[in-house]
């Protein structure tokens, strides 16, 4: 399946909404990223190209940030910014509180789910897709991994 193929498999109740987050984030994106996709979902990565030594528990497999993915009763949108930078989170976190919807964010570690599209924030999406450029992700991936193998806390 490609990026293409993905899109059209997306269910039609989904799809506006879906196409919308996915404009947020490839308008807002920084140079570098590439849409592919990634562990079946649309993967926003640091292409092999630009960083060869890729994501390491998948070798050979591009540097993730941001998925985009279509589930069977919402939308998910993961972004690992959200999980290794605990700044990040909380801009987002506070961000969204004060958009006032009636629904509180329904949130993972860094995936963030929406079930209705009243309450898609695109422009806070957008905003947070343009957050980390390329060179600085991999800088921050790489420091994680120092971190872990070091056994420094905040490592991830």
């Amino acid at each position: 399946m490609d990026v293409k193929e993905y899109l059209d498999s997306v269910p039609d109740e989904k799809r506006e909404s879906f196409l919308e987050i996915r404009k947020a984030i490839v308008d807002n994106l920084p140079e570098g990223f590439e849409e592919t996709l990634s562990y079946g979902m649309l993967g926003y990565v640091v292409p092999l190209s630009l960083y060869p030594k890729g994501y390491r528990p998948a070798k050979g497999t591009p540097l993730p940030l941001i998925a985009l993915a279509a589930q069977k009763q919402y939308i998910s949108l993961y972004h690992l910014g959200l999980y290794g930078d605990p700044e990040l989170l909380d801009w987002f976190v506070h961000a969204y509180a004060k958009m006032g919807y009636a629904h509180p964010l329904d949130m993972g570690k860094s995936c963030v789910r929406f079930r209705r599209r009243e309450e898609i924030p695109l422009g806070l999406i957008g905003e947070l897709a343009g957050k980390i450029g390329v060179w600085e992700w991999i800088r921050r991936y790489e420091e994680s991994l120092a971190e872990a193998r070091s056994g420094k806390p905040g490592g991830g």
